[in-house]
């Protein structure tokens, strides 16, 4: 039965970033300032206008996945069965000993910005040097952004609402609204959401190098990513998933589960402006914000936190900083912002998640992670963007922004549990 006062907590989560493969790992990165950027290795990047990226380190998906199994995943589905692992693992699940019944009452609600880039690459390559019949019969459920969800529903036999919202790089907070608002309806009582993302292949580089979107920094990856930086020059491209176990305070009360935060709300709307440029008054993101308070019953003040989307490019975060000061006014000046996409880059569907987790574990510790890579102040960014070192703080609200190609807008906010 449906009731929007019903309460939803988190009470798990899983990380797969170029800072860490685990939630801790991730967390321990970011509190320590430390930048996930390098020169690509997974790839030749020579002859690219941008050679480096924020890569997985040392993830192998076939110590978490049957081999033959991971063989036919793209690596976008390989991050996310092992972040979506983790989540439930960490919410205290076994569903091995889960009732039918109650797997019937688990969604998955999660998504990617872009899907199978590398099979779809592998297979066109394959495709033009031989002939259609020899295509792989894996390639196109290897490549539906859709088919994440659908894996880690089968890999738990979580049978609740199922599906991807791909929205660029506000796919992962998509995912969590969703899961949210379906929890509080009353079509599920839990659910893993999130985002994941592959993108570090030569093609990938290169379409989004052409769209000058990109940092050139190639003698210097590790402070090439430095949003709100008077010398920033595009964003810098990462890799990974993110995953939230959220539940019903009912159902997590009920088994005892860790509560790492509440969800409050989310807001959500469209710049209806450009394919890929913000708004350069950041209307569409004013309006995000000030739906995200009205959703989560907050006012402007108990903001204490705001973990920007930030990517370094310098019409974005100029419009994101503006949006900021025309929704929280006064008050935007005393809470603090961060990008911690300085430190993992932009991972484009799974930003949003792992953005999340960053913002539940500053609610969580009372610590706010850096933006690292700070030397000059850009006069049009002038909130407290905590530059290059974490700070310590009361953080009982923050909000968490992501927004996508296209337009899209989005912020969930996160309270500390109280009870």
């Amino acid at each position: 039965m449906a009731d929007p006062s019903r309460r939803v907590v988190v009470t798990g989560m899983g990380a797969l970033t170029p800072l860490g493969l685990t939630v801790d790992d991730y967390w321990t990165g970011l509190v320590e300032g430390c930048s996930g950027a390098a020169t690509i290795e997974s790839f030749d990047p020579e002859g690219l206008r941008t050679t480096f990226a924020c890569e997985l380190d040392g993830f192998d998906a076939e110590a978490h996945i049957d081999a033959k199994e991971a063989r036919r995943m793209d690596p976008f589905t390989q991050y996310a069965l092992v972040s979506a692992a983790q989540a439930v693992e960490d919410a205290g699940l076994d569903p091995e000993s889960m009732s039918q019944e109650e797997k019937d009452r688990v969604g998955v609600i999660y998504g990617t910005g872009i899907g199978g880039m590398q099979v779809f690459r592998d297979q066109t390559e394959y495709f033009l040097e031989n002939d259609e019949e020899r295509t792989s019969p894996f390639f196109i459920p290897m490549l539906i952004p859709d088919i994440a969800a659908g894996q880690i529903a089968m890999a738990h036999d979580f049978r609740g609402p199922n599906h991807a919202n791909i929205s660029a790089c506000a796919t992962g907070n998509h995912n969590i609204g969703d899961a949210c608002r379906l929890i509080r309806e009353g079509d599920m009582d839990a659910a893993v959401c999130g985002g994941t993302d592959a993108c570090v292949t030569r093609l990938g580089i290169a379409g989004f190098a052409s769209m000058r979107a990109l940092s050139t920094r190639n003698d210097d990856p590790k402070h090439a990513s430095r949003p709100f930086d008077a010398h920033r020059d595009g964003f810098v491209m990462g890799e990974g998933a993110g995953a939230l176990f959220l539940e019903s305070l009912e159902r997590a009360r009920e088994r005892g589960a860790p509560m790492y935060a509440e969800v409050e709300g989310i807001g959500m709307s469209a710049d209806a402006h450009h394919l890929t440029a913000p708004d350069p008054e950041g209307g569409g993101v004013c309006l995000a914000l000030e739906r995200v308070l009205d959703n989560a019953g907050l006012t402007p003040e108990e903001v204490d936190y705001v973990n920007a989307h930030g990517t370094s490019t310098p019409l974005g975060d100029e419009a994101e900083t503006q949006a900021l000061k025309d929704v929280f006014g006064d008050h935007a000046y005393e809470f603090n912002v961060s990008s911690t996409k300085s430190m993992t880059g932009h991972l484009l569907g799974a930003a949003g998640a792992i953005e999340a987790i960053a913002s539940i574990q500053a609610v969580r510790h009372n610590l706010v992670p850096p933006t690292i890579n700070f030397e000059e102040r850009d006069p049009e960014c002038d909130l407290d963007y905590t530059f290059n070192e974490a700070e310590e703080r009361t953080v009982d609200v923050a909000l968490s922004n992501a927004f996508g190609f296209g337009g899209h807008n989005t912020s969930v906010a996160f309270r500390a549990f109280d009870g």
